[in-house]
């Protein structure tokens, strides 16, 4: 017969805890991610530890690469509204509609 035994009031802070700061879900993604692999890796230990290295932190190059993308989405930004204005003052010396002035 199994016992029944209430919750123990610091294990349950620390579960909240863990909950909060993300742990369970990205412990939870991990071994989703190893159960549905097609070929279970040798080492499995490994293979979440590159997981969970991957989950919680950037690489260098991931900063790098998003600072360029904010970076060549303001140009294109700049780029654009340059593009209307010399759009606009083209259109001030040449008609779209191809009207000219004879002489």
């Amino acid at each position: 017969m199994a016992h029944y035994r209430a919750p123990d009031p610091k294990r349950e802070q620390f579960r909240r805890y863990l909950e909060k700061a993300g742990v369970v879900d990205s412990l939870t993604s991990v071994l989703v991610a190893l159960y549905e692999q097609p070929e279970k890796p040798s080492n499995a230990l490994e293979f979440v530890k590159q997981l969970l290295n991957a989950v919680g932190q950037t690489s260098p190059d991931t900063e790098a690469l998003q600072q360029e993308v904010v970076d060549l989405t303001q140009r294109c930004a700049r780029l654009a509204e340059e593009n209307k204005d010399l759009k606009t003052r083209l259109l001030r010396y040449e008609p779209e509609d191809g009207a000219t002035t004879a002489d």
